[in-house]
Order: structure tokens, then C-alpha cells, then sequence
């Protein structure tokens, strides 16, 4: 047996192994890589590791724990009360607030998992006491969530920028935040006016911003378990701060200034916070500085600012995650040298139709991400791709946007962490196991009209 061939059936066996029992894909991957490497293609240690993505490691590593203190010290709480006060008391736009919160935390490096534990519970509470769609909520926080994945400094954008760098393909890293951003949106206006949406216009609330602190009081009380799930997927277990009396806080009724000082005390971490996000952006994008030095340093900053907000911030770096990445990628390297990647792509470009060709990986993506892991198809799918999309018959960056776009988008099915996380928060008079068929049924929708969609979209313009 080639060792392409063979190589394949191992990454296969992986795929499996992952989905039917809980281990770590990015482990297996470095198990495949050593007895890959070593065994079959005779590469020395210091060989395979070779292929271990530092750079990437230390990006992940600083977003993620950048965002963990941000979390800590309540820097997500005062841009949900910020967002919630824009909205005033129409209840219409509670969808939309949780879809762009989530868009935002996602953005500034959040993992999806650890954004939609955070806000998933938020939006189902209010579709239970609003007569909202919980499945209109659930899935407006989960493409909230892929709306801002691809940013440049979100650790999927870095992923995928990271791989296509190494190439000599022509691509831009901002068509592909683009376009996840705007396609996601465009689903959640369908989903908007087809869950009811409209009907919400005349409804209003009294006290919003009261409210809200109410709802995230009973989530920190009531909902522990389910948050909990997505700490197991990468997430983060939440704890919120608020009271009936106050969102951030027991109110002052004495008089005497000390709440009021409290809070002062603590809203400078977060305003600090606020500045290093956007000193991020601007030293990582506009200076083309390497994201992951800037992010760690801009963390450490904030932790000295700090220190009790950066206590257990390193326990919610996404380690599996990390795993993931790092594992997923030492193995693609040994593909690479075993000339799988070669194989694969000449199998491709031997049909001679690249936009089938184009479509057909749009869906290997989609269906395997439905039940597996999407950073990892996304580490796996694209170098396989770039020699097919060297040869210039098709355009390099709209494929790549469709392939992510069709790998992430599927993140709805309830066999994924974001799904599951939707089903587990659902509002106490939701029927479950009803709810459960909603979003299977929705999910399989995505599953075949997404990468359908995307293609048509993003890769038939540039062939044409």
C-alpha cells in the first residue's frame, strides 16, 4: 500500500476515532504523525516536529487568554450592558443584540464554544420569558458567533491565514471575514422573518437593562450545568455578576459613595481592557506585527493592571483546542511529505471540472464538520486544496471563503459543542426532546443548502 493511500485511511481512522469516542483529534493526529513519520516514511524526531506551528501555538495561546481576562475582570459584561441600552425596549432587537454581541466577543479571539456559553444562556432566557423563538435565539447567537470567527486575530482567521501564508496563493485575509460576516447575517435575516421575527415589532419592555441583569443572575444560579458543557468543548464555565437590584452590582441605598467607589475601581480594568482590544487591532493590522507577541503582552499589561482578574485566566486557555491546532497541523506536514497532499489534489484536478471540484469540497467539510471538530477540517481540507488551487483554474480566495464558510456554518447541529450548548439552555416550558428535532432539522437545511450556497456565491462569480 502507498503511503498516500495509507496515509488517508489513517487521517479516516482519526475522523472516526474522534466522533465515536471522546478523544482529542489533535492527540491523534501526533500519534498518527510519529507512527506515520517514523514508521512508514523513516523521518527522523526532530523531522516531524519541524512541522509543530509555533507561531500558531503562541497566537492562540495569547487571544485566548487575552479574552480570559477580559472575561475575568468584566469587560464582557460591560459590553453587554452597553449593547442592551442601545436597544432600549424593543424586544424585536433582543435577536439581533445577541447575535452582534456574540459577533464581537468572537472577533476580538474568543473561541465560538466559550462565546455562545457565555451568551447562549442569556438569549434563551429572554426567548423563554418573551415568547421568542428559542430556536430563532439559539441559532442568532450561534451565527453571531461564525459572523466574527474569521477576523483576522480570531483564532479560526488565524488558522486559516496561517495556512494559505505558508502558499504562494493570492488571497485576502479580510474577504474571508467578509464573507463569513455577511453570509452568516444574510441566514439570520431568514431566519428572522421565517421564526417569527417580524411579529416581536410592537412588543416592549419595561426596565431592559434591569432585566437583563435579572436574567443573567438567574443563568448564574440556574444554568451552571449547561454552561458547564461548553467547558468540555473549549468553552469556558461563566459566572455572572448582578443582582435584582443592579446589573453590576448591590446599589447604593445608604448613600454613602462606597458601591459607587467599588464600581469605579472596577470598571478601569475593563476600560483598560477596551484599549488593549482595540491597541490589538491597530499594532496587529495596521502595524502587521505578529498577532500572538502583541496579544500575550497586552495580556500580561492587563494582569499587572489587575491581578485578581487574571486568576485562573490560564485554566480557560482553550487547551484541547491548542491540541487540536498544533496536533492537526504536525500531521498535515507528514502528509506533505508522504505526498498525500500531491495525490489528493491531482485526484481533484484530474475531473477536469474545478467548480465540481470546488463544490464537492464545500461539502466534504460541511458534512464531516457536522460531527466533528471545524478548526480541525478546516487544518486538514485547506492544504489539501492548495495545490488544486495553484493551478489557477479557479479562483484561490473564493474557494477557500466557501470551504470555511461550509465547515463552520454547520456548528448549528446539536452533535456539535454550539448546538449542543442551544439544546441544553433551552427555557424550562420547552419541550427538549422537540426542541432537539428543531434544530437536528435545521441543521440538516444548513448541511445541504450552505455549501451549496456559498459556492454559487463565492466561487461560481470568480470562474465566470
Amino acid at each position: 500500500m502507498s503511503a498516500p493511500v495509507l496515509s488517508i485511511l489513517i487521517l479516516a481512522a482519526m475522523f472516526l476515532l474522534a466522533t465515536v469516542l471522546p478523544l482529542n483529534m489533535g492527540a491523534l493526529a501526533f500519534v498518527g504523525a510519529f507512527l506515520l513519520g517514523s514508521v512508514v516514511l523513516g523521518m527522523s524526531t526532530t523531522e516531524i516536529l519541524a512541522n509543530f506551528p509555533g507561531g500558531l501555538f503562541l497566537t492562540i495561546v495569547g487571544v485566548t487568554y487575552l479574552f480570559a481576562i477580559a472575561q475575568n475582570n468584566g469587560t464582557i459584561d460591560l459590553l453587554v450592558r452597553g449593547a442592551v441600552k442601545l436597544v432600549g425596549s424593543r424586544v424585536a432587537l433582543i435577536p439581533w443584540i445577541m447575535f452582534a454581541i456574540t459577533a464581537v466577543i468572537t472577533s476580538v479571539g474568543a473561541l465560538s464554544p466559550a462565546a455562545v456559553a457565555i451568551i447562549a444562556p442569556i438569549a434563551l432566557s429572554f426567548a423563554g420569558k418573551y415568547k421568542i423563538s428559542p430556536l430563532l435565539m439559539g441559532m442568532m447567537v450561534i451565527h453571531g458567533a461564525q459572523a466574527g470567527g474569521f477576523s483576522p486575530i480570531a483564532v479560526y482567521g488565524v488558522t486559516v491565514n496561517s495556512i494559505v501564508a505558508k502558499t504562494d496563493l493570492a488571497f485576502s485575509p479580510t474577504a474571508l471575514f467578509l464573507s463569513s460576516l455577511l453570509f452568516n447575517a444574510l441566514i439570520a435575516v431568514v431566519l428572522f422573518v421565517v421564526l417569527g421575527g417580524r411579529k416581536l415589532a410592537s412588543s416592549r419592555v419595561s426596565s431592559f437593562v434591569e432585566q437583563v441583569a435579572e436574567a443573567r443572575m438567574a443563568v448564574s444560579v440556574g444554568t451552571r450545568v449547561g454552561t458547564r458543557v461548553g467547558t468540555a468543548g473549549g468553552g469556558s464555565d461563566v459566572a455572572f455578576k448582578g443582582s435584582g437590584s443592579g446589573m453590576y452590582g448591590p446599589r447604593d441605598p445608604a448613600g454613602d459613595g462606597v458601591a459607587a467607589t467599588k464600581n469605579r475601581a472596577e470598571r478601569m480594568p475593563q476600560l483598560v481592557t477596551i484599549a488593549g482590544l482595540i491597541a490589538l487591532a491597530v499594532v496587529a493590522l495596521g502595524l502587521k506585527m505578529d498577532i500572538g507577541f502583541v496579544s500575550i503582552t497586552i495580556a500580561i499589561v492587563l494582569a499587572l493592571v489587575s491581578p485578581k482578574a487574571q486568576k485562573g485566566a490560564i485554566n480557560k486557555i482553550s487547551w484541547s483546542t491548542v491540541l487540536l491546532i498544533c496536533g492537526m497541523l504536525t500531521f498535515v506536514g507528514v502528509l506533505e511529505e508522504a505526498g498525500t497532499i500531491k495525490f489528493v489534489s491531482n485526484g481533484v484536478a484530474g475531473l477536469g471540472m474545478p467548480l465540481v471540484a470546488a463544490l464537492l469540497i464545500c461539502y466534504i467539510g460541511a458534512v464531516v464538520s457536522a460531527f466533528a471538530s471545524s478548526t480541525a477540517i478546516l487544518a486538514a481540507l485547506i492544504p489539501l486544496a492548495v495545490p488544486f488551487l495553484s493551478s489557477g483554474e479557479i479562483g484561490a480566495t473564493g474557494v477557500i471563503c466557501a470551504l470555511a464558510v461550509a465547515a463552520t456554518i454547520v456548528d448549528v447541529s446539536p452533535f456539535s459543542t454550539n448546538g449542543a450548548l442551544v439544546l441544553a439552555n433551552a427555557p424550562e416550558d420547552v419541550d427538549k426532546d422537540k426542541f432537539y428535532k428543531k434544530i437536528l432539522a435545521y441543521s440538516g437545511i444548513v448541511t445541504v443548502a450552505g455549501p451549496l450556497l456559498g459556492w454559487l456565491v463565492m466561487v461560481v462569480p470568480g470562474w465566470l
